[in-house]
């Protein structure tokens, strides 16, 4: 808890800056757009002329405006042009305020501008970036990210998201380069080497989704059932690694067109990977930017972990084209609406797409886990933040937006019914398309069409942070069985000091009727007549853990369903959830480690990946906490005994038979047993580790991660070396990151120093650098002291070179190690 108080990178209480939205009296409704980057010089030239409406007679005109140098402005009202008196620009607010001698009427007008400005390197605005191709070329890039307040480093604009408009760009590029934006090309033209692309009109939108790319790419390309065109563009020479994410591009766009029953507005969609990226996508509306990692998938090279995580990015920014983009959040307040829906939808999607690979279930070990360990902490936050100063955004970017937002939503879904769910949705889509939303809007459809209090039950789980366990008992009588339950909030640390209460939708099974039966918990505690229950039988709360709380059974309930786990006769999200929740109240003092390590026994005839990765998990974690202790050694010799036999079962070697999950059950067993220091294990990745590097057999993708940490866990110069070399070698980004993610990850303090001053050399991209440090956090309590020390030496570089992406780019990949 030291560590996250004085954590410079963790939000913490702030002084609200000051705030003001622009006036409301003069607003664009077209902006004609040409912008002029070079490529060499990081600049870009660019004019503009916005058809603005004045509501109201003024003589001062104020925008959005940052980086950018005004040449020369004027505006054209009633055929009449006006030249300002006076053009400033505020640093503090990121505005550029017009004022003019004369006061302007009323009616249509247009503000014309030229500017200039730079392709900065800081991975926002409009930002430069590079690549190196198959014949050791460098290719130069410049690229957009405006999400959330940086369209305004681009071009001067209204740059809040309840100000849509429509946009006519046009880009002038070198002509051996691709120009890409939002529409379709309505015309080019080649002039001295230059090639001038103009675009068709967008629909009304948000100037955060505004989006231009110019560079040197390949693509792939195919139309889906409904006609649009779907491009993925990928570096030169590397098309084929676009053919998966093109697969699902052309599955997802039908398949949420149904489901909204809103076709695709626009004709065009691209997906395009870029180098250096801050986030893991972008969901500009027809030209969605990806890193590499999360677009690009190599046929030999890439595993079914990473073809799941590009499957699952793919559909949450498609999503995005309809929830976020067709529909907006009127303020960054609502902007766990935007994220939560599309984090919960891309779930759905992938399940469509690829049913055999059991993603809702590990759904349960990932977004939900995630929500639940995070707003449990007391340094937690609201869904529904209310936002000032768009700096004040970045904050909320984090787990609760995404994973607890989704987790909700995944609640409701369950309450409501899925077809009144998705009624609600495509109500509430075609009322407010092409318009800005609040969340009680999407509340009032969803009420409308499932009849249920939708609003009253929902403002308890987004305007307060935390959740509520439930403690369970039954009565058990002549009259049947009665499910008690009780709820207070959650606290990690085992005392929450609050009488909040939530509306809780709660859902049971029991041994002798497996159909669920669903209640509101409206008080702070209840009880509920359990149909069909027999006197004796298990009862089974939140079956396939679609509630956001922990359930807590008093000993006699826990004692009942042991032997349903161990036979395996409650479903494997069953057997997840109760071993989640007994870790969770035991970790926060709320339950004893007795009855933790009884229910442990019980999964001893456990083979389902997730239920065993949670278990790892979990493991993993105590092991942490006891690193610096003699204790130590005794998790490890546990995760040995539970995880050795299991691989013997498994084997190393892909079969014919193997699922999806197979293929990460595999891989996440020796990376188990790799951390635990088993010889055998180490010794088998020692031996592929060299074949791979000779060239005699390649390490199978699919356990080369964990390949390359057992490896590195030996601390030998001599394999650091290697990795670094296949480092340097590799064209291929997800080989890259399989080796930056475990090149700290060693005994030795002299190679974890030498890592760290690698993160922040040239070869890492900056991205990348939090993954690289991560390593080193990851390495063990030395490690985490050593790793701590640099980033407070170095935080104020971080802070030059990232600036507000700091949030995004540091927060989630090793803060979580220092937990």
């Amino acid at each position: 808890s030291g560590i996250n108080a004085e954590c410079p990178l963790r939000p913490g209480p702030t002084v609200a800056k000051p705030f003001e939205h622009l006036p409301s009296n003069v607003v664009p409704v077209n902006y004609v757009l040409r912008l002029h980057p070079d490529l060499e010089q990081n600049t870009f030239k660019g004019q503009e002329s916005i058809e603005v409406n004045v509501k109201e007679s003024v003589n001062v005109i104020k925008m959005n405006s940052a980086e950018i140098e005004v040449q020369s402005a004027k505006v054209v009202i009633n055929n009449a042009e006006v030249v300002p008196s006076n053009i400033a620009t505020d640093a503090n607010t990121e505005t550029l305020t017009l004022t003019f001698g004369q006061s302007l009427p009323e009616g249509k007008g247009n503000v014309v501008l030229e500017f200039t400005g730079i392709l900065n390197d800081k991975l926002r605005g409009f930002y430069r970036s590079a690549y190196t191709d198959n014949s050791g070329e460098k290719r130069r890039i410049a690229v957009t990210q405006f999400e959330s307040t940086d369209a305004r480093r681009a071009f001067p604009c209204w740059d809040e998201p309840a100000y849509k408009a429509t946009f006519d760009v046009t880009l002038v590029a070198p002509a051996k380069c691709v120009a890409l934006s939002n529409m379709p090309v309505v015309k080019e033209e080649i002039q001295d080497d230059l090639r001038i692309s103009t675009y068709d009109r967008t629909p009304i939108m948000s100037t955060y989704l505004v989006a231009f790319v110019v560079g040197e790419f390949d693509y792939v390309e195919g139309r889906d059932e409904n006609n649009v065109l779907i491009r993925v563009y990928t570096p030169l020479g590397k098309k084929e690694q676009g053919d998966f994410a093109l697969d699902v591009a052309i599955k997802t766009l039908p398949f949420y067109a149904k489901y909204f029953e809103i076709k695709f507005p626009l004709p065009k969609l691209d997906l395009i990977a870029i180098p250096d990226f801050a986030a893991g996508a972008m969901e500009n509306w027809g030209l969605v930017t990806y890193r590499e990692t999360a677009l690009l998938v190599d046929p030999l090279n890439t595993s079914s972990n990473t073809k799941q995580w590009v499957a699952l990015v793919v559909g949450h920014e498609l999503a995005h084209m309809w929830f976020g983009n067709l529909v907006t959040m009127q303020w960054w307040t609502h902007l766990w609406l935007n994220e939560g829906f599309a984090s919960w939808i891309e779930y759905l999607c992938v399940d469509h797409c690829f049913p055999d690979w059991k993603i809702w279930l590990q759904y349960i070990n990932m977004d939900f886990k995630r929500a639940l360990q995070l707003d449990a902490l007391d340094t937690s936050h609201p869904i529904e933040v209310p936002v000032g100063h768009p700096e004040e955004v970045d904050e909320i970017f984090d787990a609760i937006s995404y994973c607890k937002g989704n987790s909700v939503i995944r609640m409701l879904h369950n309450w409501l019914g899925a077809e009144p769910f998705r009624k609600g949705l495509a109500h509430y889509l075609n009322k407010h398309q092409y318009k800005n939303a609040v969340t009680e809007q999407l509340w009032a459809s969803l009420e409308e069409l499932s009849g249920k209090p939708v609003n009253k039950v929902m403002s308890t789980w987004t305007s307060k942070m935390g959740y509520p366990m439930l403690t369970v008992s039954i009565t058990e009588n002549a009259n049947g069985v009665r499910l008690n339950v009780k709820q207070q909030k959650f606290s990690a640390t085992g005392d929450s000091g609050s009488s909040f209460e939530w509306m809780v939708p709660v859902t049971v099974i029991t041994q002798s009727n497996s159909t669920p039966q669903k209640f509101l918990l409206d008080k702070k505690e209840d009880s509920f007549v359990l149909e069909g229950c027999k006197a004796g039988d298990w009862v089974k709360i939140n079956p396939e853990q679609i509630g956001l709380f922990r359930v807590q059974y008093d000993e006699e309930l826990l004692k009942r369903i042991l032997p349903a786990i161990k036979n395996q006769t409650i479903s494997a999200a069953d057997r997840l959830g109760i071993q989640e929740d007994l870790f969770a109240l035991a970790k926060a003092g709320y339950s004893n480690t007795a009855n933790l390590l009884t229910l442990m026994g019980a999964y001893v005839n456990e083979r389902e990946y997730v239920v065993l990765s949670s278990i790892n998990g979990n493991l993993a974690e105590l092991s942490s906490l006891f690193s610096h202790l003699p204790c130590s050694s005794q998790f490890k010799a546990m995760r040995r005994r539970i995880f050795s036999r299991i691989l013997g079962e498994v084997g190393w070697e892909k079969r014919e038979s193997d699922k999806h999950t197979d293929s990460l059950l595999r891989n996440m067993l020796i990376g188990a047993l790799g951390k635990s220091e088993d010889k055998e294990v180490a010794e088998k990745c020692s031996e592929l580790f060299e074949q791979h590097l000779k060239g005699d057999k390649p390490i199978p993708a699919d356990i080369r991660s964990s390949v390359y940490l057992t490896v590195r866990q030996s601390g030998s110069e001599e394999d650091y070396a290697k990795l670094l070399s296949i480092f340097e070698k590799t064209d291929l980004h997800e080989e890259r990151d399989r080796v930056q993610r475990v090149l700290g990850n060693g005994p030795n303090a002299d190679l974890r120093s030498k890592t760290l001053d690698f993160s922040m050399g040239d070869k890492v991209r900056s991205n990348d650098t939090p993954f690289v440090i991560s390593s080193c956090a990851a390495s063990g309590a030395d490690g985490r002291v050593q790793t701590w020390s640099f980033v407070k030496k170095n935080y104020s570089t971080f802070l030059d070179r990232f600036g507000r992406n700091m949030c995004c780019l540091y927060k989630n990949p090793f803060i979580s190690k220092f937990n």
